[in-house]
């Protein structure tokens, strides 16, 4: 006999019994963060090849916006506010790993010298880089989702992709 909620234990069992077999999605969260000039934040990551968005994967129950924060105080030590999402992305699966799902969020302009430092060993630099000289730098998934991102944050709407490739936009 099924349980019921009648029966809080045994419901609550049922359901972490339930939960337990559903597929686990790994989620990263990037940020488009940009200068007065309009250039746009990237760094460069020591554990794979070539140049992302600030950001990272989520913890455990961790939200993405929340994810962002932490990953850029973490390896910037910039304190950056969350503006508003430009980019879903469901990443299919590819090598090793299982499907994603990437977010990019609008973190605004930073204002100062532009000048920053990696605060731990997963970076090895950062700076500010016009769109197009980006283009050239990140590999070909990420320079599809930073150009929607771009798009979006001109256009004020929300993208959603696979695999970097436009499905929907909202509104």
């Amino acid at each position: 006999m099924k349980p019921t909620p009648a029966d809080p234990d045994a419901w609550n069992a049922y359901l972490a019994e339930g939960n337990a077999k559903q597929a686990r999605k790994r989620v990263a969260a990037d940020v488009l963060l940009r200068d007065p000039s309009g250039r746009v934040l990237l760094v460069n990551p020591t554990y794979k090849p070539g140049w992302d968005l600030p950001g990272g994967m989520a913890e455990a129950n961790e939200p993405p916006e929340k994810t962002v924060v932490r990953e850029l105080r973490e390896e910037l030590g910039l304190n950056v506010v969350v503006h508003g999402l430009l980019v879903v992305d469901w990443v299919a699966p590819h090598g090793p790993w299982d499907d994603q799902i990437a977010f990019i969020f609008d973190g605004g302009v930073l204002d100062g010298d532009g000048v920053l430092e990696p605060h731990d060993e997963e970076l090895s630099a950062a700076g500010f880089y016009s769109t197009s000289d980006a283009d050239r730098m990140v590999r070909d998934r990420m320079r599809r989702r930073l150009a929607a991102a771009v798009r979006a944050l001109r256009e004020e709407r929300t993208e959603y992709l696979h695999d970097g490739d436009a499905v929907w936009s909202f509104p």
